[in-house]
């Protein structure tokens, strides 16, 4: 790893950390909220696994931060098994309704699929992911599990800043829609900071789970309010959706960035892109270029352009066509690629795709156990807090998941039934001389893959640790792909964060890059890394979100 870069900060010794790394032996959390990173912790400490302690803490945030993630969502995990030294994917994400067809909102008239309402909806697959984790890897039954989260949606807990504020957001945005005031909004408006919010449908939806097990959600009561709730609603999800949906094991996809071998999931999600990002990046000479110049944003940026047209262009359901995954994230394509970037221009214009695929509110969690096992999860409804439909008196809002899908017979990622749509929310991992050495993830819809390769060159190449990899400055380019899927709007807009200097924003638009607001949409990130030597975890939770490392 790079030398520490000048600067120290005067407190943590560090420039850009807002404080140390937490350290510990025995076990790590870190979440998006204190109270979900205590739950994972006392798992841990009851014996329970690293995926045990994930499901309960995701569990909490379901009630704690549901303007971001809960059981009408969808799941992806990468985890690591010490005792089999096996990494693992999980794809738990839901499919289109069988209803779901491109003619069904062609012939009444719609060019897209809403962004909210009954149509959007596909199959949450959040629950089925749970149960597929805690089979393979748990070591607790789910009641256990799901018991703190139950006890605190009966008692109530203080509802945070920054969850105040999305919740404020979501309740103008999607309040209008049955079930939801009734959930969310039990004094008429959105809870606010330090409120106590409580949730006792979800509670009672949680105890249904923990007796019925995962077929409680999918074939029994739940699916079927949820069937008569979406007919009700002029929906397209029905039972026997819910009934046939499955989750999938897959094999993660890595690329070598100097010695570290970084894994994403494959497609449906963009986690690959983040390994395009990279690939192209890794024959520039980053570290002397300096953490940021407008001469390694210049350059990160148009990386991300290109990687983005292939994503716009190819990533779907691999079980609907067929992506070149492995010619995508070859060293050979990304030379090839790289040769387009002009080292002093913006790019004006590329062949683009899909510009909804720009969007998400997400939850990011990982824990580690002593037993050396590790999980990144990534769990979320889409949008905050997904479509406004909220069901049966279940106590959570569906998914819009299938707004990601084109309603362009040509296109990858035209909507068909039974078809996953594309995916943002991805966890990512890294591995190093064959040891697991680090389990990431950074929420935000399209800052995503950007996001995880920022992280790993502040850390291989600026020589940040895991705290001031996250708590670094940011820059988030949008406006990649188009839905004509014809160039790019002007290049699209880079956003950058107050820590860049205003001679980099100059020299930026010097470039020809459009300068957009720091508008706060530059993701959260949480981590936990492995020091084998010493034999101890280290944690990271950023300040951009309510969040915590712990461990024990």
């Amino acid at each position: 790893m790079a030398q520490k870069i000048a600067g120290y900060d005067r407190v943590t010794g560090m420039q850009h950390a807002s404080r140390s790394e937490v350290i510990a032996r025995q076990g790590m959390a870190a979440t998006s909220q204190p109270l979900a990173t205590q739950i994972a912790l006392d798992v841990l400490k009851s014996d329970g696994s690293a995926v045990d302690a994930a499901i309960a803490a995701n569990a909490a945030l379901g009630l704690m931060e549901p303007t971001g993630c809960g059981i009408g969502g969808d799941l992806f995990a990468i985890t690591w098994d010490a005792r089999n030294k096996e990494l693992t994917g999980l794809n738990a994400s839901g499919r289109a309704p069988g209803m779901m067809t491109r003619d069904y909102f062609r012939t009444r008239g719609l060019d897209e699929i809403p962004p909210f309402g009954p149509l959007p909806v596909s199959v949450p697959g959040a629950v089925d992911g749970w149960f597929e984790l805690q089979r393979r890897y748990g070591r607790l039954p789910m009641k256990d599990l799901l018991a703190p989260a139950i006890a605190y949606a009966r008692d109530g807990f203080p509802v945070s800043a920054t969850i105040a504020h999305y919740f404020a957001v979501d309740a103008r945005r999607i309040g209008k829609y049955p079930g939801f005031a009734d959930t969310y909004m039990p004094r008429g408006r959105a809870p606010r900071t330090g409120e106590v919010f409580r949730n006792p449908r979800l509670a009672a939806t949680y105890e249904m789970i923990a007796a019925g097990g995962r077929d409680a959600f999918y074939e029994g009561d739940i699916a079927r309010r949820i069937d008569t709730y979406m007919i009700e609603q002029g929906g397209l999800l029905r039972y026997a959706d819910l009934v046939a949906h499955t989750s999938e094991w897959v094999t993660p996809v890595t690329t070598n960035y100097r010695g570290w071998d970084v894994y994403e999931l494959p497609p449906n999600g963009q986690g690959i892109a983040a390994l395009a990002i990279l690939n192209i990046l890794e024959t520039y000479d980053i570290a002397a270029m300096g953490f940021g110049s407008a001469e390694y944003l210049h350059t990160l940026v148009e990386a991300k352009k290109l990687a983005f047209e292939d994503r716009a262009k190819f990533y779907t359901d691999m079980k609907f066509t067929n992506v070149p995954i492995d010619y995508l994230v070859s060293k050979e394509y990304a030379r090839g690629r790289r040769q387009l970037i002009s080292a002093n221009r913006a790019a004006p214009g590329y062949p683009a795709g899909d510009a909804k695929l720009d969007q998400g509110d997400t939850i990011y969690l990982t824990v580690a156990d002593k037993d050396g096992n590790m999980v990144s999860l990534i769990q979320s409804n889409y949008r905050g807090m997904g479509s406004g439909m909220t069901p049966g008196e279940l106590g959570f809002v569906l998914q819009d998941r299938a707004v990601s899908f084109s309603l362009d017979e040509n296109h990858a990622n035209v909507v068909e039934p039974g078809k996953r749509p594309f995916h943002t929310i991805i966890p990512a991992f890294v591995m190093k001389e064959g040891k697991p050495l680090i389990s990431f993830g950074l929420m935000g819809g399209a800052m995503q893959p950007q996001g995880h390769a920022q992280i790993i060159v502040n850390m291989v190449d600026f020589g940040m640790n895991l705290q001031e990899a996250g708590d670094a400055a940011r820059v988030n380019h949008t406006g990649s792909s188009e839905p004509s899927g014809s160039t790019m709007r002007d290049g699209g807009v880079l956003h950058l964060e107050s820590g860049f200097s205003d001679e980099t924003r100059a020299a930026l638009e010097k470039m020809g890059h459009t300068l957009g607001a720091s508008d706060g949409s530059f993701g959260g990130y949480q981590a936990i890394m492995k020091d084998h030597t010493e034999g101890v975890y280290y944690g990271a939770s950023e300040v951009r979100k309510d969040g915590q490392a712990a461990g024990y």
